[in-house]
């Protein structure tokens, strides 16, 4: 049989490739029909175009990232967990505070409301809870 020329398509792909000096190797032969052969039911699927579009999402990501997008990022992960820190911290704080004293009438809440830092957090925690009122009537809407 004459050497395979790259429009012939009645050599069968493995001949071809074991031509090929680079793929010569009995072993590397072995081994890309052991891949092949675990590849067929993607293929024949389209299911191993999927793989190929999410490797395309990926290597679109890593070339748009540079330098001012990962200070971003990491400017946004240094945020997130020194928030988390801190909820974490006043929720420990006050949840031992509350252990540790009764349960104050109505109106030793009245006077607890005198507390600056209370209506500090009270203040923050009606602007939050209008802030998610605000998002749910948009999203009926």
């Amino acid at each position: 049989m004459a050497h395979p020329t790259e429009h012939d398509t009645d050599t069968p792909l493995l001949e071809r490739i074991g031509q090929e000096s680079a793929f010569a190797d009995a072993a590397t032969q072995a081994g890309l029909l052991e891949l092949a052969n675990k590849l067929a039911p993607l293929i024949q699927g389209k299911r191993l175009h999927n793989v190929v579009d999410l490797l395309s999402l990926a290597s679109d990501g890593v070339d748009m990232v540079d330098d001012a997008m990962i200070q971003k990022m990491m400017a946004g992960y240094e945020d997130l967990v020194s928030n988390a820190w801190m909820l974490s911290n006043a929720a420990r704080y006050a949840r031992n505070q509350a252990a540790q004293t009764p349960v104050p009438s109505t109106l030793g809440l009245v006077r607890a409301a005198r507390d600056e830092d209370v209506r500090r957090g009270l203040h923050f925690a009606l602007q939050f809870l209008a802030v998610i009122g605000r998002q749910t009537a948009d999203a009926n809407r």
